[in-house]
Order: structure tokens, then C-alpha cells, then sequence
């Protein structure tokens, strides 16, 4: 069982995406264990994206994400990093199978919608930053025994 991070962009607030955005995550199966709408320090954007710091495009990165208010969200599930990462499509949504968020949504690289853990340790590194300990529930859906073998 796996628990990942996916952020709702600036873009994806603003442009009210937030409910069909959420919605195509869930019915992947995978389960939301936390979620807040918040807003994004500088200081927490430099933590988050700190492996890109030095490459042109950070202080876009860290403007971007400090600019409105973004959606946090931990999912849990089978392969939930790898499932999101389907879910989201490319990075660049010119590259984005139709079906995928980035590719019914995106139209540029920048803003392209969503952010997600592109790994087990990446997640556990950036739920830490987003949530605090105790934010993360653990809790039984009278679904999941249709989800999970």
C-alpha cells in the first residue's frame, strides 16, 4: 500500500477544476486520506522543488505555486504513485493521452494543472511537507473490498 502526494496547481483552482480533478482520481480507487486547500510560502515552495534549484526555470516554479491558493491531497492505494502519474498524464500536456487530466485540460507546461509524487520516497519526503503528523487518516470505505483483492 502506497500513499502519495498530489497538488492541485494554482491553475486548477482558479480555472474551478478541483472537483473534476479530484473526482478522476477517486474513481481510479485510489482513497483521499487527507486534503486542504491552502496557500503556498515561498519558503515551503524552496523546500518542496529544492532539487531544482540553480536550473532556470526554479523562480518560475516557486512563483507559480505561491501565487493562489493550491489543493493538497495524500492518496492511498495499490501503486498509488504510479497510478497518479497515469492519471495526471505528461508533464507537458502537449505530450498528455487524451483521457489524462493534463491532456483534457493542459495546454502548457508551466500550468499544467497538477503535481504528483514521481516516487515512493519522493511522496513520503513531500507528504512531510504538506502535512503535518496526525493530518493523514487511516480509515475503512465500505468500497474498498470491491477495489482490492
Amino acid at each position: 500500500m502506497e500513499t502519495t502526494l498530489v497538488l492541485l496547481k494554482p491553475d486548477a483552482v482558479q480555472r474551478g477544476l478541483v472537483g473534476e480533478i479530484t473526482g478522476r482520481l477517486e474513481r481510479t480507487g485510489l482513497k483521499i486520506v487527507g486534503m486542504k486547500l491552502m496557500s503556498v510560502t515561498e519558503d515551503l515552495a524552496n523546500r518542496h522543488y529544492g532539487e531544482h534549484a540553480g536550473k532556470p526555470f526554479f523562480e518560475w516554479l516557486v512563483s507559480f505555486i505561491t501565487s493562489g491558493p493550491i489543493v493538497a491531497m495524500a492518496l492511498e492505494g495499490d501503486n498509488a504513485v504510479a497510478i497518479v502519474r497515469k492519471t495526471m498524464g505528461a508533464t507537458n500536456p502537449v505530450d498528455s493521452a487524451p483521457g489524462s487530466i493534463r491532456g483534457d485540460f493542459g495546454a502548457d507546461i508551466g500550468r499544467n494543472l497538477v503535481h504528483g509524487s514521481d516516487s515512493p520516497e519522493s511522496a513520503a519526503r513531500e507528504l512531510g511537507l504538506f502535512f503535518a503528523e496526525g493530518e493523514l487518516l487511516s480509515y475503512v470505505r465500505a468500497t474498498d473490498v470491491w477495489i482490492r483483492e
